[in-house]
C-alpha cells in the first residue's frame, strides 16, 4: 500500500459515503443544491489559494533590518498581482532609477 497509515482506505470510504449522503439529501431536498454547490466552491477556492501560497514565490519579506525596501529589488516584469487582466508584465520597462 502506498498510503502508509491509511490501511484499507478507510478515509476514502468515508469521503465517498459523505458524497453519497449529500446526493441523497439533495434528491430529497432540492433547495440544498445551491448550498452544497457554493460550499464546495468555497472550499475548493480556499484550497487552491493555500496551494498557491505554499508553492511561492513569496513577495513578503520579513527582514526589515537588512532589507528595508524590498519592493525596490523586484523586477518590473514580475507579476505580483493575483490576476492581471490588462497588464502585460513581460513588456514593461523600468520607469524609475536604480537604488
Amino acid at each position: 500500500m502506498w498510503f502508509g497509515f491509511y490501511k484499507g482506505g478507510h478515509i476514502f470510504r468515508g469521503i465517498i459515503k459523505m458524497i453519497k449522503d449529500m446526493i441523497q439529501h439533495a434528491k430529497k431536498h432540492p433547495g440544498l443544491i445551491p448550498q452544497f454547490f457554493f460550499t464546495t466552491l468555497g472550499i475548493s477556492g480556499a484550497t487552491l489559494y493555500l496551494i498557491r501560497l505554499a508553492r511561492g514565490p513569496h513577495v513578503t519579506f520579513w527582514d526589515k533590518k537588512n532589507n528595508p525596501e524590498p519592493w525596490n529589488k523586484l523586477d518590473p516584469t514580475y507579476q505580483y498581482k493575483f490576476v492581471a487582466i490588462n497588464t502585460d508584465y513581460k513588456s514593461l520597462k523600468k520607469d524609475g532609477p536604480d537604488f
